[in-house]
């Protein structure tokens, strides 16, 4: 899922006030750094700022894309060794459990008996409709 790429209220706000601001007077100045050109410039340099941010993000979009390709063909890799040695050694061999396989006389099964204590657990646990 990729990253949301940031917007800000803010920054639409102070867009819109600038033109209204200008409508008024195009030489608006309050003195001490209030006059329209200082409120332009950090405008300016907030929607600068953002456009860096949302493309540093769709590049580590790009990225993690192309770190989960690699994941997955490293795990195609991984799954076709572990076969070859299963293929050459055996599922029962000391090689295949050195590579990382379960040997097939360690694997635990569940007895027959087990699996119809369940069925009949389940079948016990089902209400029944009366009609």
């Amino acid at each position: 899922m990729p990253l949301s790429h940031r917007t800000s209220r803010i920054l639409d706000k102070g867009q819109l006030r600038v033109l209204k601001l200008k409508a008024i007077d195009p030489n608006m100045d309050f003195g001490s750094d209030g006059n329209l050109r200082t409120l332009t410039q950090q405008i300016e340099r907030l929607q600068t700022t953002l456009n860096d941010y949302n493309t540093e993000l769709a590049k580590i979009d790009a990225m993690k894309l192309q770190i989960d390709d690699m994941e997955k063909q490293l795990g195609d890799l991984l799954d076709q060794m572990l076969s070859s040695v299963r293929v050459k050694y055996g599922n029962d061999s000391r090689e295949y459990e050195m590579a990382g396989g379960t040997r097939k006389s360690d694997r635990i099964r569940r007895s027959s008996e087990g699996r119809a204590k369940n069925n009949v657990r389940k079948l016990i646990k089902t209400p029944v409709s009366s009609k």
